[in-house]
């Protein structure tokens, strides 16, 4: 059922301020220019703003704008809809701004410490924070909630043991020496697999400092990855609805690579063991322009969610959603997988039916899955079990 919104919302206004026009921005742009009633794209400059309209084919159907927090501020009015696709450290100045002008705001990034201080005083402002609205996170959050559910009508809640693992990655389509092609900034890439990871395994709490000191092989679709935990996944147990009456042999939110990543990348660890900050943006400006991105080669986006659990009475279900996509000449497999589900929150918002406050991932599923097999963005589902 749709939520209740509350007297107190904002009414959007129409406008639309899509701020980047980076490796992410992609086709659920042409969705936004679609259902707003004024577009402006904001990008580092005005030039870079127009390029990207141009390869979307969207010349003279938005405005550009060149970014920066005073003309955004300026041009901002209540009602209107920031949609940040700059880089998550980004997303706090933006959403203050919302607050202060009482516009909804609307991102692909986790949910941040800082971002969740800001949304008490979001929803008292009346306006929509959405959140986690991108691929991963995004998707991989909707096809963990069907599973979910799935399992808990196949087997019930009670003395259940379950594994459930999410395991996402952008990679080259034509593999390479270095097993990986740059989606995000390479800075990004590389702080990641400095931050420490949470997880399940072997049903016990595990913390590890680096990583990739935790990657394992893993067949999907009968080609053998390389994923490894990434971030904290204990939160999303809790977030995906699994029952506390199911014991957790094992919880893993992470990263997908192709095999050979990990030898591939051992200078690389090699360096980022060491800590340095300055040495880091050195190394991920390096490793940008020896590995650099460009409209000769494709990428590929990996999403495998899978969830197996077994009953005390023997009943056992698994299933398991599988995504498997690569870029064309007309977009990035990531700009799209990213781009499209934050077009569908943009037009739930522009529609009015989201209630003021905190929002993670696209919360009508049927029309995001509907949504992505209409842009080419095919997924499958697998599904077993068995009595014994």
């Amino acid at each position: 059922m749709p939520e209740i919104v509350k007297a107190n919302t904002v009414a959007p206004s129409g406008t639309i301020h899509w701020v980047g026009t980076g490796l992410s921005t992609g086709s659920g742009l042409r969705l936004t220019c679609d259902s707003a009633e004024r577009l402006i794209v904001w990008g580092r400059t005005v030039v870079k703003a127009e390029r990207r309209l141009a390869a979307l084919g969207l010349t003279g159907r938005a405005e550009t704008a060149a970014f920066n927090l005073p003309a955004l501020a300026g041009a901002l009015a209540p009602g209107d809809i920031v949609v940040s696709m700059l880089p998550a450290t980004e997303h706090v100045e933006l959403l203050r701004l919302c607050v202060a002008r009482r516009a909804h705001f609307a991102c692909t990034s986790y949910v941040s410490e800082d971002i969740l201080a800001e949304a008490a005083a979001a929803e008292q402002a009346g306006i929509v924070v959405l959140t986690e609205a991108g691929l991963d996170p995004g998707i991989d959050h909707v096809f963990a909630h069907r599973l979910v559910a799935q399992a808990r009508e196949a087997v019930g809640d009670a003395a259940v043991t379950a594994e459930f693992t999410s395991y996402c990655g952008g990679v080259p389509a034509v593999s390479n020496d270095f097993r990986y092609r740059f989606s995000w900034a390479p800075k990004g890439v590389l702080t990641a697999l400095c931050t420490s990871a949470r997880f399940i395994d072997e049903g016990v709490e595990r913390t590890v400092g680096h990583p990739w000191t935790a990657a394992r092989p893993l067949e999907i679709g009968g080609e053998t990855f390389e994923v490894y935990p990434n971030r904290d996944s204990i939160p999303f147990v809790e977030q995906y609805g699994i029952p506390s009456t199911w014991r957790l042999d094992r919880f893993v939110r992470g990263t997908l690579r192709l095999h050979g990543w990990l030898d591939a990348w051992q200078p690389v660890f090699a360096e980022l063991r060491q800590g340095d900050g300055d040495r880091i943006a050195a190394l991920a400006d390096e490793l940008a322009a020896r590995y650099p991105t460009t409209d000769a080669d494709h990428d590929r986006v990996v999403l495998s969610v899978a969830l197996r659990v077994r009953g005390a009475d023997g009943v056992a279900w698994q299933g398991e959603y599988l995504l498997d996509l690569v870029g064309d000449s007309t977009e990035t497999a990531m700009a799209r997988t990213v781009s499209v589900p934050v077009a569908l929150g943009i037009s739930e918002l522009l529609a009015g039916s989201t209630a003021p406050g905190l929002h993670r991932a696209v919360e009508d599923i049927e029309r995001l899955l509907e949504l992505l097999w209409n842009h080419g963005i095919n997924f499958k589902f697998v599904q077993g079990g068995n009595t014994e």
